[in-house]
């Protein structure tokens, strides 16, 4: 019986788990289309590399979409369970809701780690793949559209205007053409009274075929020392001109360039990656003083006692920059104003230098944060699968409503907490407020926290969210209120 059981649970959980997944991914792609939609259409690239680009980005939701499909389905598994009473008849037959939960608890633990690997090794190849491809489509010019009455200039070296345009989108009427090719400003123009638009070489390069026109070349001979002319005219009844589209191509970018992002890196290289940062941090911190120490010029021999290890180092030394200043304080009577000049020079120096090491400080701990986060997050966005697991299961046999309906209103009230709280908590480990261990754990935490609360209500039979129960607390403390405003009238008389 116990295995059966197992069967039937698992069967339940299989159908509404991989649904979830698949809405969920289908919702974050929409989102991607509707952010990036001017840049992503209208640059006639092949349906080929859209079905690319969404399935790199559907790899990408994935982490996301585990944990709120684990929720959902295990709220709908046990509110089934519990809608049609199976759950009760579980529980009659001395089977406890623990030991119902098992088989859902293998398949979490399954799925968390499944959820690691696919963190540390399938998400960044991803990560990779898809935001290089996006940056490619995003600076991939639009298709060619050169319309009536204004100056095309998204061919490189052309400026091209057209006063009328035909429907077929190859005839054009008056066309004005400017050749920049030579970088050498408008000195080549050409005119013409209609002209034919086409494409040759699978859309390798433009041509004009142009009709009854003028062409016209400023300078044309300033080059040669004889026969120089200001510009050379030529009317012709037939002309071509061809232009390369090599600009409209999709250029595919070095993925070096993407690859020290941190959600790029599998954690073994996050943690590199955070070991050279920290070691950058403490060497500028611990050069600070040895570096700065030459902006400082002092009369050692002035010095009050006791000395500090560091000025008793200082003094030992024997420095040129000291000798002049003496010199400078000995012939100030020359120039009064020159130990002063000299000390604000040097003051604003060490201002300068301390702000570029604030700077630099700050930025690697920008960075040492934010690489530290994303490791962490390589456990989080694991953990969280099971957490979920462990907030739905005992839910679900709490509401004891299956279907699309609740269980829905539950998930979707859930995984936006999660998210909130990681977004929160991300920011306020990046911002310095609190410590990255407890920004990346906090929606982990709190979210257990509440599943051990419903497990524990669950293995009570506990009535929750049934309005009934609620409404008897209700009627008890009224009754208890009347009572007690009855006993103060009677004592009072």
């Amino acid at each position: 019986m116990i295995k059966k059981l197992d069967k039937l649970i698992i069967k339940a959980f299989w159908q509404p788990f991989i649904l979830t997944l698949a809405v969920v991914i289908f919702i974050f792609l929409m989102r991607l289309i509707l952010v990036y939609f001017a840049d992503l259409f209208g640059k006639d690239l092949g349906v080929e590399v859209y079905f690319e680009l969404f399935f790199y980005f559907s790899l990408i939701t994935i982490p996301i979409a585990l944990p709120l499909a684990m929720l959902l389905s295990t709220l709908m598994t046990y509110g089934k369970l519990g809608e049609f009473f199976e759950l009760t008849a579980i529980k009659s037959a001395g089977i406890s809701i623990t030991r119902a939960m098992q088989p859902m608890f293998v398949i979490a633990v399954f799925i968390s780690l499944f959820a690691f690997w696919f963190n540390n090794v399938a998400l960044p190849w991803a990560n990779l793949k898809g935001y290089r491809l996006l940056y490619d489509i995003k600076t991939t010019k639009t298709t060619l559209n050169i319309k009536e009455g204004i100056f095309y200039n998204d061919l490189p070296g052309y400026s091209i205007k057209v006063s009328k345009k035909y429907a077929d989108n190859k005839t054009l009427k008056n066309i004005v053409i400017f050749d920049h090719t030579k970088n050498d400003g408008n000195k080549h123009l050409t005119l013409a009274d209609s002209a034919l638009m086409y494409t040759i070489m699978d859309k390798q390069y433009l041509i004009f075929e142009l009709f009854n026109g003028n062409d016209y070349v400023e300078d044309a001979d300033k080059t040669s020392n004889t026969d120089q002319t200001d510009m050379v005219a030529h009317a012709f009844t037939k002309s071509k001109v061809v232009m390369s589209l090599a600009a409209f191509d999709m250029h595919k970018t070095e993925e070096e360039q993407f690859k020290h992002y941190q959600m790029m890196r599998s954690y073994d290289e996050l943690a590199k990656d955070a070991d050279s940062l920290k070691r950058d941090y403490n060497r500028i911190k611990d050069n600070f003083y040895d570096n700065a120490r030459s902006y400082y010029l002092f009369e050692m021999n002035k010095l009050p006692l006791p000395l500090t290890p560091e000025q008793k180092k200082l003094k030992k030394m024997k420095m040129s920059s000291l000798d002049s200043l003496i010199k400078k304080r000995d012939n100030r009577t020359a120039n009064p104003y020159q130990v002063l000049d000299f000390a604000i020079s040097q003051t604003n120096n060490v201002l300068s230098f301390a702000e570029s090491n604030v700077s630099s400080l700050k930025s690697k701990d920008e960075d040492l944060r934010k690489t530290n986060l994303e490791w962490h997050h390589k456990f989080t966005n694991a953990i969280a699968v099971f957490v979920m697991f462990l907030i739905g299961a005992p839910l679900g046999g709490i509401i004891k409503k299956g279907g699309f309906g609740l269980p829905v209103v539950i998930a979707i009230v859930f995984f936006i907490l999660m998210y909130v709280m990681t977004q929160q908590g991300d920011k306020a480990a990046k911002e310095s407020r609190v410590i990255v261990q407890i920004g990346a754990w906090l929606s982990n935490t709190v979210l257990f926290l509440i599943g051990l609360y419903f497990l524990n209500k669950a293995k009570n039979d506990s009535r929750l969210f049934e309005s009934d129960a609620y409404i008897v607390y209700f009627n008890q403390a009224k009754e208890s209120f009347k009572k007690l405003k009855f006993s103060k009238r009677f004592f009072n008389n």
